[in-house]
C-alpha cells in the first residue's frame, strides 16, 4: 500500500509539473503572438486586429501572407508576361491567388507558394479595357460612378447604371464587362487631414501623404500648382486633378521631411519603403479626423467620376473615412501605398474609399520618398551588402540560367527576376537551385 500511494504521489507530481510547464509554454507562445512583427508599429498592429478582426497571431499571419503575395506578384508580373492574370489574397485572408491563361504555368506559381487560377484574360488584357473607358470617360452618364478591374472575377466592373451607350463609345469587349448597381456617390474629401494637417490659400485644409525628397505628396484636388501653403509652408510644384488626384509641395526652408506618419495614438509609424501590395491584401489608413482604419485593398486600376470629372488609376478598399482625412497616407504593414482620393460612406456605416498610388506619384515628378532612415531612399526595400566572397546583390536582374555565389555556394538562377533583400538564394528556391 504504501508502495502504490508513492507511485501514485510520483506521478501526480510528474502530472502537475508537465502541466506548468505546458502552461508556461502556452502563455509564453500567445505572448509573443501579441508583439508586432519586426517594422510593424503597435498602432498599425492593433488597428489590423480591430477593423479586419483579427487575433494577434492571425494579424501576425496576415502580414506574412501580404508580403508573400507581394514577392509574388512582383516575380510572376516579370516572368509570366501576357500569361499573367494578376494576384490577390483570397477574400478568407488565406490564401495566395495567381491568375493564368496557360496551364503550364501551373507549377511556377505553386513553386513560389501560390494557387493557380487559370483565366480568360490576362491583367494587361483588363488594364487595356480600363484604359479604353478612361479615354472615354466624358461619355460616361453621370449615373456610372466609376469602373475597375476586378482580378477575382476576370472582368472589369461599371458601378452604376444606363452605361450602355458609355460602353459603346470606348468600343469595349462588353463580354469582359459587367455592370452592378451602386450606393456609392464617391466625392474628393478636400478638407480633411491625413497625417499632419496643411491649409492652402486662406484656411482650406488636406493633409500630407507622405514625405519626398524636398517636400511632400498629397491629393492633386486639394491645390494648383503655384498655390501656397501654411504649416508647413511651401508652394505646389505639381498638381493633376482630375485624370489623376496627386500633387507634390516642395516646402521652404526650416522645414524638415521625415519618413514618418502620425498614428493619432500619441506616436509615428515608420516609413520603409513603398512596394506594391497584391488586391485582397490588408491596408491601413491614416488621418486626422477618424485616426487609423484598416481594410484589404479591393481592387486596382479603379476609375472614378467624381462630379469635376473622372479620375483613373486609383485603388479601390472598404477602409472607412469621413471628410477631414483626404491626401492621407496609406500603408500597408510600413509600405507606403497612396494617399487618400475620396470615397463615399463613413466609420459608422463603412463605405468603399480610394487612394491613388504612391509610386505614380513618385515616377511623375521624379521624386524620392524619404524613409525611416531619416533621408531620401529608394522606394521599394533598404539595400545591405551580400555576404563577404558573393556575388549575389539585391535591386540586380538576373536572367534564367544565370549563375551567382551566395554564402560559399554557387546558385543558378530558375526564373528571371529582380533580386531583392529577403530573396537571398538560399530563401526563395523556387528561383534558385
Amino acid at each position: 500500500m504504501r508502495r502504490t500511494a508513492l507511485v501514485l504521489s510520483v506521478t501526480v507530481t510528474a502530472a502537475l509539473v508537465t502541466t506548468g510547464v505546458l502552461t508556461h509554454n502556452a502563455l509564453a507562445s500567445a505572448d509573443a503572438a501579441a508583439v508586432p512583427p519586426a517594422g510593424v508599429t503597435p498602432a498599425v498592429f492593433s488597428a489590423m486586429q480591430r477593423d479586419l478582426h483579427l487575433t494577434p497571431a492571425q494579424a501576425r499571419d496576415r502580414l506574412t501572407l501580404d508580403s508573400r503575395a507581394a514577392t509574388t506578384q512582383q516575380v510572376l508580373r516579370t516572368t509570366l508576361g501576357a500569361r499573367y492574370g494578376g494576384t490577390w489574397v483570397t477574400a478568407d485572408g488565406r490564401t495566395v491567388a495567381v491568375g493564368i491563361t496557360d496551364p503550364a504555368q501551373q507549377q511556377s506559381v505553386r513553386n513560389l507558394g501560390a494557387t493557380p487560377t487559370l483565366v480568360g484574360r490576362s491583367e494587361a488584357q483588363l488594364d487595356a479595357i480600363v484604359a479604353k473607358l478612361d479615354k472615354h470617360s466624358a461619355a460616361a452618364p453621370r449615373s456610372v460612378k466609376g469602373w475597375y478591374a476586378d482580378l477575382p472575377t476576370n472582368t472589369v466592373v461599371v458601378l452604376g447604371s444606363g452605361a450602355q451607350g458609355f460602353l459603346a463609345a470606348a468600343g469595349v469587349d462588353q463580354a469582359a464587362v459587367r455592370v452592378e448597381a451602386t450606393s456609392e456617390d464617391p466625392k474628393p474629401y478636400i478638407d480633411v487631414v491625413g497625417g499632419n494637417a496643411y491649409y492652402i490659400g486662406s484656411g482650406t485644409r488636406c493633409s500630407i501623404g507622405f514625405s519626398v525628397n524636398g517636400g511632400f505628396v498629397s491629393a492633386g484636388h486639394c491645390g494648383t500648382t503655384g498655390a501656397r501653403t501654411t504649416q508647413p509652408s511651401g508652394t505646389f510644384r505639381g498638381s493633376s486633378f482630375p485624370g489623376n488626384d496627386y500633387s507634390w509641395v516642395q516646402v521652404d526652408a526650416g522645414n524638415t521631411p521625415r519618413g514618418l506618419v502620425n498614428n493619432y495614438s500619441g506616436g509615428t509609424v515608420a516609413v520603409a519603403g513603398s512596394t506594391e501590395a497584391a488586391v485582397g491584401a490588408s491596408v491601413c489608413r491614416s488621418g486626422s479626423t477618424t485616426g487609423w482604419h484598416c481594410g484589404t485593398i479591393q481592387q486596382k486600376n479603379a476609375s472614378v467620376t467624381y462630379s469635376q470629372g473622372t479620375v483613373t488609376g486609383l485603388v479601390r478598399t472598404n477602409a472607412c473615412a469621413e471628410p477631414g482625412d483626404s491626401g492621407g497616407s496609406w500603408l500597408s504593414g510600413t509600405q507606403a501605398q497612396g494617399v487618400t482620393s475620396g470615397g463615399s460612406g463613413n466609420c459608422t456605416s463603412g463605405g468603399t474609399m480610394y487612394y491613388q498610388p504612391v509610386n505614380e506619384i513618385l515616377q511623375a515628378y521624379g521624386l524620392t520618398l524619404v524613409t525611416s532612415g531619416g533621408g531620401p531612399g529608394p522606394t521599394a526595400t533598404a539595400t545591405t551588402n551580400p555576404p563577404q566572397g558573393g556575388t549575389w546583390a539585391p535591386n540586380t536582374v538576373y536572367a534564367t540560367g544565370a549563375t551567382v555565389t551566395y554564402g560559399g555556394r554557387s546558385y543558378r538562377c530558375l526564373q528571371s527576376h529582380t533580386s531583392q533583400v529577403g530573396w537571398e538564394p538560399p530563401n526563395v528556391p523556387a528561383l534558385w537551385a
